[in-house]
């Protein structure tokens, strides 16, 4: 008698168990949450995509036939690179820094014509497009010089293209730009050669310059011997004895200045021994 009791105890425990499993997993399989900054899109296998999105927290569904996709909507960078021709048939190398969101109420429509991973679908192929068409605008140095203006043509145009897949575009920057070997050389030997055109004015400045101070020294010396000869005519031998006296007072002074024993010469090439009749005839 106890052990029949026993066995149906048991077979009725089991029966709740299993009951108790398959609750759980139904429920488990109804129940999925969506955390913050996502949104979910339910696709229906009786209505298709469903037009209303989800958004923070949990929620119920019909297993079987509904399941949920989970979008994230918030700001992701991404770097987009494209190898392009110059307006001068110059090759160029750029990356682009994009940062993109859905537009969330057109997340159902993104689903179902993109996917999830409608990004990596879209952005690489119209980032391209647009460089592209921008850069070929564009003469090689032009692309340096008049950097952020080409920054703006390229954001213009990707914000307008990613408009018609329902993706936002909060920042488009070029992050790099570079040339190859041979533009690279040839801007180098274009700066050496601008330098040393610089160089060479400088020199011929400077020459010119030299030219200008040594002719303005010529015309002074002959200004100033003019102008002694003028005053020696009208002064009479009154300016050749100021020069002896104030060369007689120099040295003095030096010779006061000096401990040792020191004598004049006794010839004629002193100042001292000037004779202003000797000068006269």
């Amino acid at each position: 008698m106890a052990a029949p009791r026993v066995a149906g105890l048991l077979n009725n425990v089991a029966r709740v168990a299993v009951a108790l499993g398959i609750g759980g997993s139904i429920l488990n399989a109804s129940l999925y949450t969506v955390d913050g900054g996502e949104q979910a899109v339910i696709f229906d296998r009786l209505r298709g995509v469903l037009d209303e999105t989800v958004g923070e927290g949990t929620h119920v569904l019909i297993p079987l036939l509904q399941k949920p996709y989970i979008f994230d909507i918030r700001t992701r960078p991404r770097a987009i690179s494209s190898v392009t021709g110059t307006k001068d048939l110059q090759m160029v190398n750029l990356t682009l820094r994009v940062l993109s969101r859905p537009d969330v109420g057109s997340l159902p429509s993104i689903f179902k014509t993109l996917g999830v991973d409608y990004d990596e679908r879209v952005l690489p192929s119209i980032g391209n497009e647009v460089l592209k068409a921008v850069v070929a605008q564009f003469n090689a140095d032009q692309l340096l010089t008049d950097r952020p203006y080409v920054s703006a043509l390229v954001r213009e145009g990707l914000v307008k293209r990613a408009k018609d897949f329902n993706i936002q575009l909060d920042d488009v920057a070029i992050t790099h730009l570079s040339y190859g070997t041979e533009f690279a050389r040839a801007v180098e030997a274009k700066q050496v050669a601008q330098q040393e055109a610089e160089r060479s004015k400088f020199v011929v400045a400077k020459a010119e310059q030299e030219r200008r101070a040594a002719i303005i020294r010529a015309e002074g010396e002959g200004e100033a011997a003019k102008l002694i000869s003028q005053a020696t005519a009208n002064a009479g031998f009154g300016l050749i004895e100021l020069r002896r006296i104030e060369a007689a007072r120099d040295i003095a002074n030096t010779l006061s200045k000096n401990k040792n024993l020191a004598y004049l010469p006794g010839g004629n090439n002193m100042l001292l021994n000037i004779n202003p009749a000797r000068l006269v005839n």
